[in-house]
């Protein structure tokens, strides 16, 4: 049996309040926690595979090199995930928090392959590993930001989490990759339209956990719905090793460049900005609001998994906002739920043929469910800009600018290309560069200087950013 919250709480029993286990930290029955902690792998599985890929690929590498990227981004997903859920010391957010390779990596690595070619990786992974370290130290520094995500701010950057993630979903649902044959076809849209109408009607027509895993169900109808389409390659999976240990500094030992590290460093900044919110975002999902103590716990984890990375051949990790949504839609609070997702994406790592079964999930398919899982994130954006007045002081400018801020990169992904590239490479991400207007924002037009009007008619300076509640030592 599993644990559960009490039918109902009343003032007249507090001792039932006092033990009663929040939704975190309940433990589910083992057929839910497995079903729950498959929709999560499903969920982030295309999200964790795609950047090893895509820098693989531009480094030409053999398809032995590439099952060695990618069994060492799932490995380190894994651990990272069981490192957020479970926690140790003062590691770990002790969220249902995924973590996984971010996609941030991405453009710098391949302009360090454009420069370096086939010595790209050693540097990268040196540079990962310094990046791992700033990671870890600075966040008990890092985490004291909560104080300015007050819900006008942590609003409109969980709402911009949401908008910037649906374009991925669209992504998926034509294909996946545009170079691709087929990419955008009839058959393509069609399965996610089946996927998402899936999804829908079993989410009405269920009840119970099984309405809780409509996600899930709605994935294996997509894909059975596939099959016809010639779009499910099972053939793959005879390629595969059923059994493969990451093996530490398999392209080399690791180089340090000065170059490299600083644009490394400026991707540890934006993945820790994003964690960051994301870690406030799913605090409010699951009603345990973040303090410090939780924020520098999940970037701790953030930097141990990120240095860990460096050494066995993986890359930066970071939270995945796409199962904040699948969070806030299934209602499945628990952190156990991810930790057993977290052992699932190391044992695909280990082996990489049960990888290969996720992987025959097809991207159309998991477009379908994207457009259900982002939207669910913009939705608990939404709701949380409802707790903030947009009538008092300049709320309202706060939202409108700082939404105009992550949406041009979005929507324009050259937008700021002339602008210096360090500069560029944070303005570059829509959830960044909303973020980092949304504060400077409210400190400006709700803060520095402004003045309100007392009950008695008298201008009186404003109050000082309220700060969130702070844990003793962080």
């Amino acid at each position: 049996m599993g644990w559960t919250l009490p039918a109902k709480r009343t003032t007249e029993d507090p001792a039932a309040v006092a033990d009663a286990v929040h939704p975190v930290d309940e433990l589910l029955p083992p057929g839910r926690l497995l079903a729950g902690a498959l929709q999560h792998v499903a969920t982030m599985y295309a999200g964790v595979a795609a950047p090893p890929l895509i820098i693989g690929g531009a480094l030409g590498l053999s398809a032995a090199e590439l099952s060695t990227l990618l069994g060492a981004s799932l490995l380190i997903a894994g651990l990272a995930t069981v490192l957020q859920t479970i926690g140790f010391w003062k590691v770990g957010s002790r969220l249902p928090f995924v973590n996984g390779v971010t996609f941030a990596v991405v453009s710098p690595i391949l302009a360090v392959v454009a420069s370096k070619g086939d010595a790209t990786l050693p540097v990268v992974f040196g540079s990962t590993i310094i990046a791992g370290v700033f990671c870890f130290v600075l966040a008990p520094v890092f985490c004291r930001l909560v104080r300015f995500f007050p819900p006008v701010v942590s609003g409109t950057v969980i709402t911009l989490i949401g908008v910037s993630l649906l374009p991925v979903a669209g992504n998926w649902a034509q294909g996946g990759n545009s170079h691709a044959p087929g990419y955008g076809s009839a058959s393509n849209l069609a399965l996610a339209g089946i996927t998402l109408v899936s999804i829908l009607l079993l989410h009405q027509l269920l009840t119970g956990f099984l309405q809780r895993i409509a996600i899930l169900l709605g994935l294996v109808v997509g894909t059975l719905a596939a099959i016809p389409f010639g779009k499910v390659h099972g053939s793959t999976l005879k390629d595969l090793p059923v059994f493969e240990v990451p093996k530490p500094f398999a392209f080399g030992a690791p180089e340090f460049d000065a170059a490299v590290i600083v644009s490394m460093l400026v991707v540890m900044v934006v993945c820790m900005t994003e964690s960051t919110a994301d870690i406030i975002a799913l605090g409010e999902v699951v009603d345990k609001p973040a303090d410090d103590r939780t924020i520098a716990g999940g970037l701790r984890a953030d930097g141990l998994a990120t240095a860990f990375a460096g050494f066995f051949n993986g890359f930066a990790c970071t939270a995945f906002a796409q199962n904040i949504g699948l969070v806030a839609l299934t209602k499945i609070r628990s952190r156990f739920v991810v930790a057993v997702c977290g052992l699932f994406l190391v044992l695909m790592g280990l082996m990489p043929v049960v990888g290969g079964l996720v992987a025959l999930v097809p991207q159309p398919v998991l477009g379908g469910a994207g457009v259900v899982l982002f939207g669910s994130v913009a939705t608990a954006g939404i709701r949380t800009l409802g707790k903030a007045d947009l009538n008092e002081g300049g709320n309202a400018l706060i939202v409108a600018v700082s939404m105009a801020f992550g949406v041009f990169p979005i929507a324009y992904p050259h937008f700021y290309d002339a602008f210096p590239e360090k500069v560029a490479m944070i303005a570059d991400s829509g959830i960044s560069a909303g973020c980092v207007a949304a504060v400077v924002l409210n400190l400006a037009l709700n803060h520095f200087g402004r003045k309100r009007v007392g009950e008695d008619g008298e201008n009186v300076e404003a109050e000082a950013p309220v700060a969130a509640p702070q844990a003793a030592a962080v």
